[in-house]
């Protein structure tokens, strides 16, 4: 009888502990969740083409667009269109460029060398960043965040080819995705500026 009382407290501590468990492992959740949907567009740091940091946070206030490109890419010639959108509306829009080499290899060259293909072939004055990885298990955490609904609050799209384009508004809330075949000068993309 002393077997079986020892047995049955065994079997009720085993299973209270084991319910207890999962609670604190769900509290750890929560807060690991919470953690990261605080996180916000200021809190990253990234090397610009020429190896400086760039702290986020300097963009507080400002409206921002975010573009994965690349050198040998079809949509190539949206350089031209950002760089026309920086020179018209630079005053009211950051334009923030990320070579990435995801897509099709269309961006394999140097950090040196996309800022000689840039500077040559569109005039670039926009802030361009040193090559990073824009989707894939190697994903800068910076697209994590842009790709992630439990992150930003909505959007799960992560670029889908070169030139995707991400609005980012003043009070750093993403706002909007936009594909590759959207233009930077287009209609949509000039009125979230001007709002």
């Amino acid at each position: 009888m002393k077997k079986l009382l020892a047995i049955f407290v065994f079997i009720a501590f085993a299973c209270t502990s084991s319910v207890q468990k999962p609670e604190k492992n769900n509290e750890s959740k929560v807060t690991l969740e919470q953690m990261l949907m605080e996180k916000s567009i200021y809190d990253f740091t990234l090397n610009d083409i020429d190896g400086n940091p760039v702290d986020f946070g300097q963009f507080k206030g400002k409206k921002l667009l975010l573009v994965n490109v690349a050198s040998k890419c079809g949509y190539t010639p949206q350089y031209a269109d950002l760089q026309k959108l920086n020179e018209e509306y630079g005053d009211q829009v950051v334009i923030l460029g990320f070579p990435a080499n995801n897509f099709g290899g269309q961006e394999p060259g140097t950090n040196e060398d996309i800022k000689q293909f840039c500077s040559a072939n569109y005039g670039v004055t926009f802030q361009m960043f040193d090559k990073i990885s824009v989707k894939g298990a190697d994903k800068h955490p910076l697209y994590r965040w842009l790709s992630d609904k439990d992150l930003n609050g909505w959007n799960d799209k992560e670029p889908s080819w070169n030139f995707c384009k991400y609005f980012i508004d003043e009070n750093g809330e993403l706002k909007k995705f936009f594909p590759s075949s959207v233009n930077p000068m287009d209609d949509e993309i000039i009125q979230l500026i001007k709002a």
